[in-house]
């Protein structure tokens, strides 16, 4: 990545988060024929962008039907989303995929602390098949960073995920679990269980495993089946390099260089932010689609309009009530409160 810009996205304050996200907005604009075209087809002057709110997100079903790229280059790495078989992947072109790896190492120890504290299990069965899954490339990193001889992926072997979280339970070892939301929940029914030092994430999906459920059964599901007071989530996808992670409650919080958006879902072209000044009357949520500024997009789409809806609080996290009707169901597709 241009160091310059490296440099300012992963440094980026809350004071100049508004000012680099209009300079990417530019430099999108000039070097994103995609892109380019989607703002001149809405007739909207580049110029006249003075606000975020005021740029224009591409909507996210453009990664399944066109190649988003910001500048001309060879991909290092090339995800798609998991989908159906019937359903068109979305593709997302990664520049430098180093860029990926400092956004999701630093987003999780921003929240968690140092990975080497960690023994990471992944539970991600289904898409550990796939060679081009962006949630199993972050999941695999994270479980080499970790360094601790018992993490890795356990797939099916619900046994032995047991017996190796008895061990890790019994060492007081500082423990992830993190699964696709179907998987999980088998594993829960199988082998309920004491897990007072696992810290327990979910990324959604049922991928027609099972039946759908609210983000609330399940996580009252898991929480009774592990004595846990709280269930974490993970909010990411193919079309983006950063990940909000919800540590209770269900609500995501950003890292500086990620914000969500909200949009009238009957009015994509009006979008507002959460602004918090501390008056009494700001404390309700703004409800909608929601709109995504990655920063680390920098080379594919910094701006998206994705086919979420949620709620936006004042304090600047997020909660996902789930998807627009019509919208495709992906193997991380989200459940509905």
């Amino acid at each position: 990545m241009n160091c310059e810009w490296h440099d300012k996205i992963f440094l980026v304050q809350k004071n100049s988060f508004e000012q680099l996200a209009l300079s990417i907005f530019h430099f999108q604009y000039e070097e994103n024929t995609v892109y380019r075209s989607y703002v001149d087809a809405l007739g909207i002057q580049p110029d006249a962008i003075h606000k975020i709110e005021k740029i224009p997100f591409l909507p996210i079903s453009f990664f399944k039907t066109d190649t988003i790229k910001t500048g001309k280059f060879n991909a290092e790495e090339i995800f798609e989303s998991s989908g159906t078989t019937q359903s068109i992947k979305s593709r997302h072109h990664v520049k430098d995929v180093s860029v990926y790896k400092e956004s999701f190492t630093k987003a999780f120890e921003n929240v968690y602390g140092r990975i080497t504290e960690w023994c990471i299990l992944g539970l991600l069965p289904s898409y550990l098949g796939r060679g081009n899954s962006s949630l199993v490339y972050m999941v695999d990193n994270l479980i080499t960073k970790s360094q601790h001889p018992l993490s890795g992926f356990y797939l099916d072997d619900l046994d032995k995920l047991k017996q190796t979280l008895i061990s890790l339970e019994k060492g007081k070892q500082k423990t992830l679990l993190v699964g696709v939301t179907y998987a999980l929940l088998d594993f829960a029914e199988k082998f309920p269980m004491n897990l007072s030092r696992t810290t327990i994430m979910e990324t959604g999906g049922m991928k027609g495993r099972r039946k759908e459920l609210t983000r609330v059964e399940v996580h009252e599901q898991l929480e009774k089946a592990f004595e846990k007071k709280e269930i974490h989530s993970e909010y990411g996808m193919t079309e983006l390099l950063s990940q909000a992670y919800a540590e209770k409650e269900g609500k995501f919080r950003c890292p500086k260089w990620m914000k969500v958006l909200i949009r009238d879902d009957e009015d994509p072209l009006t979008v507002q932010r959460s602004l918090y000044s501390g008056q009494h009357n700001e404390t309700k949520p703004l409800t909608g689609a929601i709109n995504v500024i990655d920063l680390a997009n920098v080379y594919s789409c910094s701006f998206i309009a994705t086919d979420d809806v949620g709620k936006l609080y004042p304090d600047d996290s997020f909660e996902v009530l789930g998807r627009m009707d019509g919208s495709d169901l992906r193997g991380c597709s989200l459940l509905f409160v």
